[in-house]
């Protein structure tokens, strides 16, 4: 076995299910200890009951809230005394309806868990680990969208908050580099989870023949990127944006 990442803390947001689940199971199985957090802690512990190893911890959190992070990454210090060197935020929601009759409200709550959170648990960690002097040989990686490049009906705060994520990437790493800190972004495309369970037949239909494979991926296909941009195989790469999509047009 290769541990890709053997020693190293992983901190992992959106861990109850879909790619943050088999993120984390990834991770574990290279060697990390992992920190799975959800705003849905039933599922958060599903996932560290699946995990390879020991030592791995389950909390709540709520990205979009400054005191939620505070309090899950002062949990974190308390247990492991040190600060994740593997960040990936995989924390996403979606709240779908046409630009025409989409909620406010609903525009709203999409970007404050998909881009605000992803920016507050960046911020925070960050400061952490620049204070403690272990910035070095961190890696974040970013839960983008192939949908913040092109669009999607019905999608117009998912797709803005995902097209926002790939920015902050950009800008985290023009701005961490210097600290060793590595920031990227995956783009996943259509991607078999809890998410894309309740699109309608049709619309799969439509999106299966844009995929080259013809096919749907699989979480743990795109934990493998994962894993590949955490690890130091990927040393060089920062401030990237790399598509995993099946060969979408």
């Amino acid at each position: 076995m290769s541990n890709l990442v053997a020693g190293k803390l992983a901190f992992v947001t959106g861990a109850g299910s879909g790619i943050g689940r088999a993120v984390c199971r990834v991770l574990a199985r290279e060697g990390a200890q992992v920190i799975a957090t959800d705003q849905n802690i039933k599922t958060a512990e599903e996932t560290v009951s699946t995990l390879t190893g020991t030592g791995h911890l389950s909390l709540e959190i709520d990205v979009s809230s400054s005191q939620s992070v505070d309090n899950v990454l002062k949990k974190t210090l308390d247990t492991f005394a040190k600060p994740p060197t593997i960040v990936v935020n995989s924390a996403g929601i979606t709240r779908d309806n046409f630009l025409l009759k989409l909620d406010e409200n609903d525009f709203d709550r999409v970007l404050q868990v998909n881009l605000r959170g992803t920016f507050l648990v960046i911020q925070k960690i960050v400061n952490i680990l620049i204070e403690a002097k272990q910035s070095n040989g961190t890696s974040i990686v970013n839960m983008g969208s192939i949908i913040g490049k092109f669009g999607n009906i019905g999608q117009v705060n998912y797709g803005a908050s995902k097209a926002g994520v790939e920015n902050i990437t950009k800008t985290a790493a023009a701005e961490f580099g210097k600290f060793g800190v590595r920031v990227n972004t995956v783009l996943p495309g259509f991607i078999s989870t809890p998410m894309t369970d309740v699109v309608p037949d049709k619309i799969k239909e439509i999106f299966m023949n844009k995929i080259a494979l013809r096919r749907l991926g699989k979480p743990e296909e795109v934990a493998e990127l994962v894993l590949f941009l955490a690890s130091d195989r990927s040393s060089y790469i920062n401030g990237a944006s790399i598509e995993i999509t099946g060969g979408m047009n």
